[in-house]
């Protein structure tokens, strides 16, 4: 018993624990999202894997040795009769040795392969690095909305606290039969909207935590105590130079070159298949038991051996064409991402630009918005007004204050979106 008492505690203990938010500042957010996203992890694995392309593309460069033990009996005299031109002649024998062999020399084919392979994998760790750059943005789309729904949360509830106050006017008022009943009913209509914005921010709140757990790497959802960053500003509102950034720093657009230059070095080594190759072979060895008609008890041989591809069906000619066309495909990819990129970062600045605006335009309807709202509040106190006027100032004035957060974390996810089009999201 006391066993499962100690059990139970220890439970509410770890429950009570991991219930408690935890206090997170965006560097450290992307931090823990390069070390422990998953996605980060399998890039990297990835291109280590496709790396041994170029190791594996090398190898015909380098000798091939090896060893072999060979054991044959067969009747006297017995020939190869069938399956081949020649007629060789079968020895019993056992026998063990080392063979060799090198290419010499075959025009430069298996150096442009492992280029190749190269530039491939180059490519690969390309992609490692765009996605690094997503989950990066991942992170700060969250961390943002999280703070932007906190935000909300804090106009509800101050929209909450001032408009049950009003409801408590109304009805002292209307107790006093100095008001009708009717303006208790406006004050709580004003209320229970106020409510259903804190609800709805508090709910965005939970799904910016969820996602901002998930874009960390972590397997199920967190609570998170965001801590609020001080305002940045874009380096620059050109479109042209950011553009010019964006080509030179896309790590999308660097592997896409890497695909070009891989796909062209490719077409070289398919064209050079219609090339002779020319390789040595050697081999020693010895043989302790044999028919006696071998003579020597060990053997040695060398040799060079050129081929030569004259008629296949047009194999390499088809190879050669393939390759061709699909090292043009990886052209207009390039081309048509370029393109797209270059658009993106216009749209990009575009959208800081006008979060800007609307940041500084809200925060004069803000003030607006307080101004009428007090007037209300006066005319209202000397029965010059009625509730539905006060009612609409108070919404006026809690939506001016919504607009400007909503404007001031846009502006924010718009400049996090150009540094991410322009490659500076690393």
């Amino acid at each position: 018993m006391r066993t499962v008492l100690l059990v139970v505690f220890a439970v509410g203990l770890l429950q009570g624990q991991s219930s408690d938010p935890q206090r997170l500042t965006l560097a450290e957010a992307e931090e823990i999202a390069l070390r422990t996203n998953p996605r980060i992890a399998g890039a990297q694995a990835q291109a280590l894997a496709v790396a041994q392309g170029e190791v594996q593309a090398r190898a015909p460069l380098y000798p091939v040795l090896s060893g072999s033990l060979t054991g044959a009996g067969a009747p006297s005299d017995t020939r190869l009769a069938a399956g081949a031109l020649n007629n060789p002649i079968i020895f019993s024998r056992l026998a063990s040795g080392v063979s060799a062999s090198q290419l010499l020399y075959d025009f430069g084919r298996t150096s442009a392969l492992a280029r190749t392979a190269s530039q491939r994998a180059n490519a690969e760790f390309e992609v490692v690095k765009a996605t690094r750059s997503e989950i990066l943005l991942g992170v700060h789309r969250a961390y943002y909305a999280g703070l932007r729904a906190e935000a909300l949360s804090r106009i509800a509830k101050g929209a909450i606290e001032a408009r049950q106050s009003m409801v408590d006017y109304a009805r002292a008022l209307a107790e006093s039969q100095l008001k009708s009943e009717l303006d208790v009913r406006f004050a709580e209509v004003s209320l229970a909207e106020a409510r259903l914005l804190l609800e709805n921010a508090t709910n965005e709140r939970r799904v910016a935590d969820a996602e901002l757990s998930a874009a960390l790497g972590y397997a199920e959802p967190r609570r998170f105590q965001l801590v609020e960053e001080p305002p940045r500003e874009l380096p620059s509102t050109d479109p042209l130079r950011l553009i010019g950034d964006a080509i030179a720093n896309r790590p999308e657009l660097a592997g896409r070159r890497f695909d070009v230059e891989a796909a062209r070095s490719f077409v070289e080594a398919e064209r050079k298949l219609r090339f002779p190759a020319i390789s040595a072979m050697a081999s020693l060895g010895g043989t302790p038991f044999h028919d006696a008609r071998l003579g020597n008890s060990y053997f040695a041989a060398g040799g060079v051996n050129i081929t030569l591809p004259f008629l296949n069906g047009g194999l390499f000619n088809s190879r050669r064409v393939e390759a061709e066309q699909r090292a043009t495909v990886a052209q207009r990819r390039l081309d048509e991402l370029q393109q797209r990129i270059a658009r993106d970062v216009a749209v990009a600045v575009v959208g800081a630009e006008s979060a800007a605006q609307r940041t500084a335009l809200a925060r004069s309807l803000v003030e607006q918005a307080s101004l009428a709202l007090e007037l209300a509040q006066a005319r209202y106190d000397l029965g010059l007004s009625s509730i539905v006027e006060l009612s609409q100032a108070q919404l006026a004035r809690t939506n001016a204050e919504l607009q400007q957060e909503n404007a001031r974390f846009d502006y924010q996810v718009q400049r996090l979106l150009v540094e991410y089009h322009t490659g500076a999201l690393r």
